[in-house]
């Protein structure tokens, strides 16, 4: 498939249609010489699965990211437009839904947070609940658990969690409109229910990082961000809620896909037209997981917030601990674009993939010991891209191949000698989650930069990281 690529310049590289009989439309990758050198044929494949899909809209896209995944690759975004048939699928959005990243930003020194890092790390690590199965230290009933997923953040506002600023500093101020907790199962909301303020396990961590480069000055001053200072990162999704939503609609996807005579290149593709009871029952249950998430996140900020309060003997404000941001990189939204000069109402897939808008801010975590960075969305993201960016570094090793090549104890030792305090629940993620499972997160970094779907705003390194 690759030989049949064609380079549309520096940074972009065309699927056409004509490689492959049933696309509807091409695709488009997005990624220099480098990045696309470690691109797997298999997701270039999953990209033309998906340019075969009714109501698709042109491009199909993928970021520098991209790797092999369920159904739509990671690092990817399909788009579907109801006025021509388009799909919604379960599959393309990923079952952890509205996995993502909270940055909160201090006023402190990293001097004076190395002083007290090892205290503030393991504080940390008693304080947030993560691994495998881990059991969140609220108590919920169903109909409270229901009222989150409606809710989302102004729950937990409401509870004493969080402030004002906290809702107006995430996308969608913190809920999406029309989530309706009878389109999910007694079993998601079963599994939903002990999991809020949570981390999770896998490539899930909250991280200690200090900013160590500006690179746009009036931007990261406006945003509070400072050389020197150090942030905290949270990055979680919507846990077992989100992947029971995800397992339930698969499975009534795929027989409404056979019920609309929708043709499945892959079954991992399973869908349902956007209008019909199939598609929009599952928007409105995974817009539950995606309320419950940020409501996750901000939970755990909450507890972050009173981490920092005991260890400094200061309050959160005075420590200057408030959200520069919080975002999504597994969802699926309604959006207005521009589509061959036409402004249209469509479904934007994001799979592994950031949102990009203009002026706004984008959170790009690297791997378990490298760099993160902010960035900020793009008018030519809008028109190229459908307003999205990479999320991440990308794998290039998958978990079962890094742990037969690392482990776990070593990479916390190598880890350690550098610097960095490392906690985690099971050391056989530390495994999964090396460093070198991962590709460059600053090349990454790079080709959207040069590409103009973000630009760099500010560069963070890890002090403390802690896995489940």
């Amino acid at each position: 498939m690759k030989e049949k690529l064609q380079r549309i310049n520096e940074y972009l590289w065309l699927v056409p249609k004509a490689v492959r009989k049933g696309m509807r439309v091409n695709a488009v990758i997005l990624a220099n010489e480098a990045d696309m050198a470690m691109i797997e044929e298999e997701a270039i494949n999953q990209l033309t699965n998906v340019a075969m899909l009714p109501g698709v809209v042109e491009p199909v896209m993928a970021m520098p990211d991209a790797h092999w995944g369920y159904g739509l690759p990671m690092g990817a975004v399909g788009v579907f437009d109801p006025e021509q048939g388009g799909i919604i699928s379960s599959g393309m959005t990923g079952f952890d839904i509205n996995c993502g990243i909270n940055l909160i930003r201090t006023n402190l020194g990293a001097a004076m947070v190395k002083q007290k890092l090892r205290e503030l790390v393991d504080e940390a690590f008693k304080a947030i609940p993560c691994g495998v199965g881990a059991r969140s230290k609220l108590k919920l009933s169903i109909d409270e658990l229901k009222e989150v997923l409606k809710q989302g953040m102004k729950w937990a506002l409401s509870r004493g969690y969080g402030c004002a600023e906290d809702l107006e500093h995430t996308e969608e101020h913190g809920a999406m409109d029309g989530a309706d907790p009878s389109r999910v199962s007694e079993l998601a909301l079963k599994r939903g229910r002990d999991q809020l303020g949570t981390l999770g396990s896998g490539n899930h961590f909250l991280e200690f990082q200090e900013v160590v480069e500006i690179f746009d000055k009036d931007t990261a001053k406006e945003w509070g961000l400072e050389k020197g200072k150090v942030c905290v990162m949270v990055h979680c999704g919507s846990r077992g809620l989100g992947h029971q939503i995800a397992t339930d609609y698969l499975k009534i996807h795929e027989k409404a896909a056979t019920r609309y005579n929708i043709q499945l290149p892959d079954k991992q593709l399973a869908c349902a037209p956007i209008n019909s009871p199939e598609g929009q029952d599952y928007f409105k249950a995974m817009k539950c997981a995606v309320n419950y998430s940020f409501t996750n996140r901000l939970i755990i900020t909450h507890w972050i917030r009173e981490v920092f309060e005991r260890v400094f003997g200061k309050k959160w404000r005075e420590l200057g601990m408030y959200t520069v941001y919080g975002l999504a990189h597994n969802i699926c939204k309604k959006e207005t674009h521009t589509i061959k000069g036409e402004k249209r109402e469509v479904y934007v897939h994001r799979k592994g993939a950031t949102r990009s808008f203009p002026g706004l801010p984008v959170l790009i975590a690297g791997s378990m010991g490298t760099s993160s960075w902010v960035m900020k969305g793009t008018e030519e993201a809008m028109q190229l891209t459908f307003g999205s960016t990479a999320h991440g570094a990308g794998r290039v090793l998958s978990r079962k191949a890094a742990i037969k090549k690392y482990w776990g104890g070593r990479v916390k030792q190598e880890m350690e000698s550098a610097g960095r305090i490392v906690r985690a629940a099971n050391m056989k993620v530390l495994a999964e989650e090396a460093p070198g499972a991962y590709k460059d997160v600053d090349a990454i970094i790079e080709t959207v930069h040069q590409a103009r779907v973000s630009l760099k705003v500010a560069k963070l390194v890890p002090l403390g990281v802690i896995k489940g």
